[in-house]
């Protein structure tokens, strides 16, 4: 069965100039304040695309890399990930960078290297970015 997740954003006023709210519809979790020196500059206790996009990386992955594991018979008991998205403003998404640390017991380095390329090749966030360079590191805990 299928999903639909929601959100939505109110801008106001000219791009550099104007500020919006992003609102997560789907777990009501709450409102959010953009704007372009946020995304562009620092960040001043805003959010951007890129940090969301970030988030919906990070979580997927480590899903993904969870549901492998599990499927090869060496479930994680922990993985912490962090992904880096990089903007440039006037071209754009440039890259994004995931780091994964795992605790997984009875696994050597090279065999969770090889589940997190594959976990990284295989979540639905990556196939959705796939025009975007993506890359890993990966190391046990």
């Amino acid at each position: 069965m299928a999903t639909t997740r929601t959100a939505h954003t109110v801008w106001e006023g000219e791009l550099l100039k104007g500020s919006g709210t992003v609102t997560f519809d789907s777990s009501g979790i709450g409102e959010q304040p953009v704007s372009w020196p946020s995304r562009a500059e620092q960040a001043n206790g805003k959010t951007s695309p890129e940090e969301l996009i970030a988030a919906a990386h990070s979580s997927c992955f480590s899903m993904a890399l969870s549901h492998g594991l599990t499927g090869a018979g060496t479930p994680p008991t922990r993985l912490e990930t962090k992904a880096d998205v990089t903007f440039q403003p006037g071209e754009g998404i440039t890259g994004i960078h995931l780091t994964v640390r795992g605790e997984v017991p009875g696994l050597d380095a090279d065999g969770f290297a090889a589940a997190a390329e594959n976990a990284k090749k295989n979540c639905p966030v990556s196939q959705a970015l796939a025009g975007t360079t993506i890359t890993l590191t990966a190391e046990l805990a």
